[in-house]
């Protein structure tokens, strides 16, 4: 074992000291009686929250060290993934003891949960506090930088520990995508139009949408940790094409895991195939994620229900053949128990006639970015669903199935800020090398525009790490609502920090809507909001922490 990933080892003693000292006093102001006090959950939102964190964090050194092992196994640990590894122990553990990012602005510190920084002083490996002097130096960032942009032609930005398999899929995509997407994805942006069913035929011929679905029902059966690969290179081309996927995603996961063997059959090979084009319809003008709250109602006749209400944020709604819809079939039953879900069919509309069936209204959202599927409100009116088509012939289990799917979504969701992310690093890194100031230097030789790109880099790598931990969790078949919440976080906020600093790069030109950041900053923004907000998925991860203390 080198020397470094050694030193790395040890520091953890220290990130787990920390760890196991901030969970026992969060876990004391929470507990009341032997059960998870929700006023105090809400009250101590900052010190719980913080503990989410603290978790991301320890869980992230943790798979990079084990990602630097296995590339060391391989004889492929070479100096840029070392250099990556080292930056991210030194910039994470001085976090750790100073102060961890949870948003621009929210910081959670170690007097924040009742420590002192005596703790680190006190019990803190020499590895952990010379990873923090040493391991973040400008020389060690301008080494890495030089790697960086010799690697720039090939696209070496360091060995992401994929094996072949992996590599040859991602390799079909990323052809797929500079071929087809990326020379394109900013006019569809700037003109706000649908992504073309070219390029969705040519996403179906290479299975995107059945991807994930078992063999027996026309998918190709492979691993979530495969989604999350070709998931990243697709958000990289544009985060419209990388989010197309996960339409298909949600309803397939809700109809293996809910539905019917004759819903299966029926329904599973189309999605996958790409003849029909699937849509989630949850969310509720006045609910947001709370869906206890939801007020669209089912009612059942003879031959159908009658869905009456509205909903909002429904992605690709008008494009769409059939919509995942939520909605409640008890109205005496308050909270989650009453609803159900639906696989309503529904005719594909157009910008000419958004929803052409009797029964269905709505109007686009005018958003900034996240573009190429379009976000509408729609309201129905006796709008008629099959009986047959209740997922799993049951009533009262929407929420149950749909929180069956929070898992997947979550890892894709992070996966796509992965590719949103190393979008942001690609444009910045080729911007600076090719911008030349009035001196003749390109703006990549300016320490500050380096460093930025050199954090970018090392961030991603970090997030993808933890990212392919998650899936290879779910893979495993192993709950892993606490792997995917901290990923979708992490994630989040890299690819957010990574387009905000991409714009600084490019200067003034970074403002302009012709140059292609401008959109990745926009795409960027959302990440933090669907799927479950940041404060939602560290409340998820705090709620696990306390209650069950996973190793």
């Amino acid at each position: 074992m080198s020397e470094l990933i050694s030193k790395c080892q040890k520091a953890l003693i220290t990130v787990d000291k920390y760890y196991d000292a901030a969970l026992q006093n969060v876990r004391a102001s929470l507990i009341v009686d032997g059960k998870l006090s929700r006023t105090n959950l809400e009250r101590e939102q900052h010190s719980s929250h913080g503990l989410s964190w603290i978790a991301a964090y320890r869980a992230t050194l943790k798979e990079m060290v084990n990602w630097a092992s296995d590339l060391e196994n391989q004889n492929s640990f070479n100096e840029i993934e070392k250099l990556m590894l080292q930056i991210t122990f030194s910039e994470y553990c001085t976090q750790i003891k100073s102060g961890i990012p949870m948003s621009q602005l929210e910081f959670i510190r170690p007097q924040d949960l009742g420590l002192k920084n005596g703790l680190f002083n006190e019990n803190g490996t020499d590895e952990f506090n010379d990873l923090i002097l040493n391991g973040n130096s400008a020389e060690d960032r301008s080494k890495l930088a030089s790697l960086l942009k010799d690697g720039f032609t090939s696209k070496n930005f360091g060995n992401c520990g994929l094996d072949e398999t992996a590599l040859i899929i991602q390799e079909q995509f990323k052809k797929f995508i500079e071929d087809d997407v990326i020379p394109n994805a900013h006019e569809w942006h700037l003109k706000d139009e649908l992504i073309p069913m070219s390029i969705i035929d040519k996403m179906s011929e290479m299975g995107v949408f059945g991807l994930t679905i078992p063999e027996e029902f026309g998918g190709l059966g492979m691993s979530r940790f495969i989604d999350c690969v070709v998931t990243e290179e697709l958000a990289r081309g544009y985060i419209g094409v990388g989010s197309l996927g996960t339409r298909g995603d949600i309803a397939a996961e809700l109809l293996i895991t809910g539905g019917t063997e004759e819903q299966k059959n029926k329904f599973l090979p189309k999605i996958a195939s790409g003849e029909i084009l699937p849509c989630a319809v949850l969310t509720e003008p006045h609910s947001g994620s709370d869906m206890g709250s939801f007020k669209t109602r089912a009612v059942e006749n003879s031959e159908n229900y009658n869905i009456t209400g509205n909903k909002t944020w429904v992605t690709h709604g008008a494009r769409s053949d059939v919509m995942m819809l939520l909605a409640r079939t008890n109205q005496n039953e308050k909270g989650y128990k009453g609803l159900s879900m639906f696989i309503a069919e529904k005719q594909r509309g157009d910008d000419d006639d958004m929803f052409p069936d009797e029964g269905i209204s709505g109007g686009e959202i005018e958003v900034l970015g996240y573009r190429g599927m379009k976000e509408y409100e729609v309201a129905f009116d006796n709008f008629k669903v099959k009986k047959e088509n209740l997922l799993g012939q049951e009533e009262g289990n929407g929420f149950k199935q749909m929180m069956e799917t929070f898992e997947s979504a979550r890892i894709q969701t992070a996966a796509r800020a992965l590719g949103v992310a190393q979008s942001a690093f690609e444009t910045a890194i080729q911007y600076a090398i090719d911008r030349v100031d009035i001196s003749g230097n390109s703006l990549f030789d300016k320490p500050r525009n380096s460093s930025k790109i050199v954090s970018m880099a090392v961030e991603i790598m970090a997030a993808r790490q933890l990212t392919y931990y998650a899936a290879k969790e779910k893979d495993k078949g192993h709950r892993c609502d606490l792997e995917a919440g901290m990923a979708k976080m992490l994630a989040a906020r890299v690819a957010w920090a990574c387009a905000d600093n991409a714009v600084q790069v490019h200067g003034g030109n970074g403002f302009a809507l012709e140059y292609p950041i401008s959109r990745i900053l926009c795409d960027s923004r959302i990440l933090n909001i669907f799927e479950g907000t940041a404060e939602i998925q560290a409340d998820i991860v705090t709620r696990r922490l306390v209650s069950t203390n996973p190793a």
